[in-house]
């Protein structure tokens, strides 16, 4: 399915590793996924393997809801969500407001090494609401909102969870 093409339901034998090869291996072989691979989103999840994590439900999502999507801006979209290229965890000032600025800082780079369309930048700019104010507009986009609040907060408590019982195991000896 490419851009233009008509939304239609992704079929269910699909699976997310079949649609992430087919429809993003470009990106997932490029020099700023190199970068995504060494900086960390949540935890000690890369934003890498969290950009997979989120994609892999988004399609999940789509497939479960059977809501007729652009498979391959899906795809792209959710791969590029995150794709900022910095650690924001580095003290340094332009990360302060990280949460805020990241969407649009990933949209700009993804137009320029991969020349997403209008859906995988509705996706990106709008990933983040209602942190940032302007909500998706379109189904793409929602369902990446969605995905990617659901795989944060696990990345999030898995990171929280190995750091107790860090503490926990230090207390013993």
């Amino acid at each position: 399915m490419g851009h233009g093409d008509a939304r239609l339901p992704i079929q269910r034998e699909a699976t997310p590793t079949e649609l992430i090869a087919r429809h993003g291996e470009d990106i997932l072989a490029s020099a700023g996924m190199d970068v995504e691979r060494h900086c960390i989103q949540h935890g000690t999840t890369s934003v890498c393997a969290h950009s997979l994590a989120v994609t892999r439900a988004c399609v999940r999502m789509a497939q479960a809801t059977r809501l007729p999507v652009d498979e391959r801006a899906l795809v792209r979209g959710a791969l590029l969500h995150d794709y900022f290229l910095y650690d924001w965890h580095v003290s340094d000032p332009s990360h302060r407001l990280h949460g805020f600025t990241h969407p649009g800082t990933a949209c700009s780079n993804a137009v320029r090494d991969f020349g997403i369309g209008p859906v995988e930048q509705n996706m990106v700019r709008h990933h983040m609401f209602p942190l940032t104010p302007t909500p998706p507009t379109c189904r793409e986009a929602v369902i990446l909102c969605v995905a990617d609040k659901v795989v944060a907060t696990r990345e999030t408590a898995q990171g929280i969870a190995l750091k107790v019982e860090a503490l926990a195991g230090r207390g013993r000896a």
